[in-house]
């Protein structure tokens, strides 16, 4: 039971990186490889200012702008200089790995004594249950601390998710929106679309390094390959949650987003339980990345000759 809550736990940190993801893959179109970056970022970030004695609430926060900023990066190269999409992403992820060894000051940051918010939502949780340290769920004896974090992730998922929907319902979100569908409406509305790529990439690696803040915190370490894959990971979860809700309606997208992160999650940890090694997982990211992308054709064309038949 505990391996089960700690797959949902992380499904559900990695599910910011694919809200972020779902931002610049789907809303603008714009294939942004500074997640894997940015997602160390914000590790890197939040760890140096844990170690250092900051709030855990204020290094998340300081984690979430300085991914920001690195999207904005991305935005100007693209807007500005005229670079390529792709490869204005790709130069800020190369520049973000030596700005993540400048932050952390070494390749690996330790948490384990530091207070962060997996620390202080196991203290509330104890306090809730009168000091008890295990609770019984389902039959199933389950640890304070992860039912604590569980609760507490999935209330801050909740949370994310219920404002990002409420701001691309306002007019700057919607303009967001118009800017990924029709660039050339949008600037005959006179709004500066280059500015609101620039937003949108800032606002989309913003969750990225929120993720990466949360992922630091719970695992008890900040390192700087752990962003490598990671914008696979995202992708692959909206495909999957795109799957899942079958609608393109704001609400249900972004639900599938979270869905499809703690689905994939899941598909991973039952695969290592079969007994895959560990030095697989990459691999097996990869195999499902696929299984997700082709998926929807080959029952797209299963369906047009049951329906010919």
């Amino acid at each position: 039971m505990g391996l089960l809550i700690a797959t949902f736990t992380i499904g559900l940190i990695l599910a910011l990186l694919s809200v972020g993801v779902f931002i610049s893959f789907r809303i603008f179109a714009f294939p942004d490889i500074t997640a894997d970056g940015s997602i160390t970022l914000g590790a890197a970030v939040a760890a140096t200012l844990l170690v250092h004695g900051t709030p855990p609430t204020l290094a998340s926060l300081a984690a979430f702008l300085a991914g920001v900023l690195a999207g904005a990066c991305t935005g100007i190269l693209h807007t500005r200089f005229k670079i390529n999409s792709l490869l204005s992403g790709i130069l800020v992820m190369t520049a973000l790995y030596s700005v993540n060894l400048h932050v952390m000051g070494k390749s690996n940051v330790p948490l384990l004594t530091q207070s962060t918010l997996v620390t202080q939502s196991e203290q509330i949780g104890t306090k809730l249950l009168r000091g008890a340290t295990t609770l019984n769920l389902a039959g199933w004896d389950v640890t304070v601390r992860d039912f604590s974090v569980l609760g507490a992730i999935t209330l801050a998922v909740l949370l994310t998710g219920s404002l990002l929907y409420w701001f691309l319902r306002t007019d700057l979100g919607m303009a967001m929106r118009a800017t990924g569908d029709n660039v050339q409406m949008i600037r005959a509305l006179g709004v500066n679309d280059a500015n609101m790529i620039i937003f949108g990439l800032g606002l989309s690696n913003g969750f990225v390094a929120l993720s990466g803040a949360l992922l630091a915190q719970y695992q008890g370490f900040a390192d700087v390959g752990m962003g490598i894959g990671m914008v696979v990971w995202g992708l692959a979860s909206v495909i999957i949650g795109e799957a899942l809700v079958g609608s393109t309606q704001l609400g249900l997208t972004i639900i599938g987003a979270v869905m499809g992160s703690v689905l994939f999650r899941l598909l991973v940890a039952v695969a290592l339980r079969w007994g895959l090694s560990p030095n697989d997982l990459k691999l097996i990211t990869a195999v499902f990345v696929f299984c997700a992308l082709i998926a929807p054709r080959f029952f797209g064309k299963r369906s047009l000759r049951v329906a010919h038949a």
